[in-house]
């Protein structure tokens, strides 16, 4: 059965030059597979994040990806170093770009390529 098996969250990108730069520097995500059509980084466990190419790139603003972590302040405060702006949500009343939204804390950033991408602490 599915519930068996790892999955692979999917992104588009127009430039992978860009998405490399993004993900495998600003992030620190390692790079395990690449080629003209696509990239693959390695995440947490099994888990892996790949851009594809894309001509027309995302037009969806829902959140494409989110990282379960444990110290969100600490992670937040890792990528605003490394340059990441995290979105600051005034209807989520985010303090320091930080919200809680009942069963978790949670923030949120855009990749190069307008992705939703987000960190989430549970409770």
């Amino acid at each position: 059965m599915l519930a068996d098996y790892p999955v692979d969250v999917m992104l588009l990108a127009t430039d992978l030059g860009v998405a490399r730069t993004f993900y495998g520097d600003t992030l620190g995500l390692p790079v395990l597979l690449e080629d003209e059509q696509f990239l693959t980084f390695r995440c947490g466990g099994d888990s892996r994040l790949v851009v594809t190419k894309s001509t027309t790139g995302t037009a969806d603003a829902a959140t494409k990806a989110c990282w379960r972590v444990d110290d969100i302040a600490g992670e937040v405060a890792q990528l605003r170093a490394r340059g990441v702006e995290i979105q600051d949500l005034p209807d989520l009343n985010t303090a320091g770009g930080i919200a809680d939204i009942g069963f978790a804390l949670a923030a949120w950033f855009t990749d190069p390529h307008h992705n939703s991408l987000s960190l989430l602490q549970l409770k």
